[in-house]
């Protein structure tokens, strides 16, 4: 499939693919927390992303388990970080996320962190299989941090409800 690309121009293509969509998300993870929350924003983005799997018919983009693991790991580590950074405030009987200065600094810190390391992975490991890889991370960071605020968003619910 990318046989006649040089190796160099996908990792920097998709590095600058990467960055405009940390980007992008960035900012609107940034605007969605002037709206309230409710369960379907908390559990699709998670949802939509496991679509991305479907990358794995495809042999290019199939890791060993032992990279599985790596990733998994590594998303882990990622997902304590944002879950600790990642609150809920109750403001006129709706529940909003906390903005927090630090959000966004660590949203830039692991993209930073992310390409840093696809860079330094690139001369290991061909493209397809760092593709695998950093799906693999960021769905294992996603769906622990989406579980964790899911969980904090019924709580605040349910105190809702009592009052």
């Amino acid at each position: 499939m990318f046989a006649n690309i040089p190796s160099q121009y996908l990792v920097v293509g998709s590095t600058i693919m990467a960055i405009f969509m940390g980007t992008l998300l960035m900012f609107a993870r940034m605007r969605s927390q002037k709206k309230p929350v409710n369960a379907k924003k908390i559990l699709i983005p998670p949802i939509a992303m496991s679509s991305g799997a479907l990358m794995f018919i495809f042999e290019e983009f199939r890791i060993t388990p032992i990279q599985i693991l790596e990733a998994v790991f590594i998303g882990i580590i990622f997902s304590t970080v944002l879950i600790a950074t990642s609150k809920f405030e109750i403001r006129n009987n709706d529940i909003f996320m906390k903005r927090s200065k630090a959000f966004f600094f660590i949203l830039i810190g692991l993209l930073i962190i992310r390409v840093i390391l696809k860079v330094f992975l690139s001369e290991s490991f061909s493209i397809g299989e760092l593709a695998g890889m950093f799906w693999t991370l960021a769905f294992a960071m996603i769906w622990p941090w989406r579980v964790a605020m899911f969980i904090q968003y019924k709580k605040l619910e349910k105190s809702l409800i009592i009052k």
